[in-house]
């Protein structure tokens, strides 16, 4: 792993004028305030994971069926979406919603993913428990650490499915956390996107509807996932895209959770725009080289870096430029050297690898001598 040793600081007053508010859109003063009624509820950007809006986001809840964005996302990255699975005995016959599956059918990861999303079935998220953790135990482990590795440090998960115990919890804070991420996967998002699928493995063909009606009803709705149970209430984990803004949102224990939904996501898109801060080639600092024909060399960004910022404002943000602690020569361009960091309130909000803009060639022998003829010839 490289080891990067920090160079520069720098406080950046963005340059994000005021944006005049125009057709239609809300009046000012209701912009800070948004009518919701849910034990807990948030608004993100998947990308920096900025906070837009929250109400008692940090609240420990139940979180039903929308657990199964964590089971899906892990049934992605860990294993191969083609293989048949065989239905084991213990996801045969749950409770709850259903896929319907039969006791030894063999049908397809994939399949299993797309039934466990759309019509939120609970005998598909034990198949894929059993499937990918050797048992519900042993994926509840799976699901409980890559949370922690993800910041949700107020969830535990017992089950693949959310049926209620009270050892199973979340916040929603924490669930936007895990949904952004599993946002930034591309087949998650076609799965989550999907609104009618036909299965093509198994006993018999299944043709399935997406539970989740923002597909349908909302501009841009592109995820995530229902949820119910009585301990729980009705709650939902949500997300739009437009205009380059991908949003996030939960709301847990909320009695009218769509039209919720549709509000604070009509609030993040009013209230803020996206604004490029940096942009994938920029030169951002120079750094020192050793043992070179040249010995400085242009950093430039390998990522855009583009932050939201709310209409009518401007947002203070603090870059800090990480390089090489050694950067010696022979240097390939494109060669990553250093780490550019944005932070904001204290939060590391994005950041980009630096490379090499440039090539550095290493200093032969008789340009050393010509150096030195230099030096002693002033």
């Amino acid at each position: 792993m490289k080891q990067w040793t920090q160079r520069m600081t720098a406080v950046l007053m963005a340059v994000l004028a005021a944006f005049a508010v125009s057709n239609g859109a809300l009046a000012e003063p209701e912009r800070d305030t948004v009518e919701v009624s849910a034990g807990g509820a948030v608004l993100m950007d998947a990308r920096t994971h900025k906070v837009l809006y929250a109400k008692t986001a940090h609240e420990k809840l139940p979180m039903a069926s929308t657990t199964k964005v964590m089971t899906a996302i892990l049934a992605i990255e860990t294993g191969k979406l083609d293989t048949l699975v065989t239905i084991p005995k213990e996801a045969y016959g749950v409770e709850g919603s259903s896929m319907y599956l039969r006791l030894g059918e063999k049908i397809s990861l994939r399949d299993l993913v797309y039934g466990l999303m759309l019509i939120s079935g609970n005998d598909a998220a034990v198949a894929i428990a059993v499937h990918v953790g050797g048992s519900v135990a042993g994926f509840a482990a799976l699901m409980n650490e890559k949370a922690q590795a993800l910041g949700a440090l107020n969830t535990h998960f017992v089950s693949p499915n959310g049926l209620h115990d009270p050892d199973h919890y979340t916040t929603a804070y924490d669930l936007a956390l895990i949904a952004s991420y599993a946002m930034q996967n591309g087949t998650f998002r076609e799965i989550v996107g999907t609104t009618y699928y036909r299965t093509e493995t198994g006993e018999i063909t299944r043709t399935i509807k997406n539970k989740n009606k923002l597909l349908w009803e909302y501009e841009g709705g592109n995820g995530v996932k229902t949820g119910y149970t009585m301990a729980a209430g009705k709650c939902l984990v949500f997300a739009a895209e437009r205009e380059g803004m991908q949003l996030v949102g939960v709301l847990l224990n909320c009695p009218d959770m769509f039209p919720t939904a549709k509000r604070i996501l009509d609030y993040g898109f009013t209230a803020y725009q996206p604004e490029t801060l940096v942009a994938a080639g920029d030169i951002i600092a120079r750094a020192r080289v050793s043992g070179g024909k040249k010995n400085a060399l242009a950093l430039a960004a390998k990522q855009d870096i583009i932050i939201l910022v709310k209409d009518g404002g401007a947002t203070t943000v603090r870059t800090v430029v990480k390089v090489a602690e050694r950067i010696h020569a022979p240097v390939a361009k494109g060669e990553i050297v250093g780490l550019l960091e944005v932070w904001e309130d204290g939060r590391l909000l994005a950041q980009t690898e630096l490379f090499a803009s440039e090539p550095v060639e290493p200093t032969a022998f008789p340009d050393y001598l010509e150096r030195l003829f230099r030096r002693w010839s002033v």
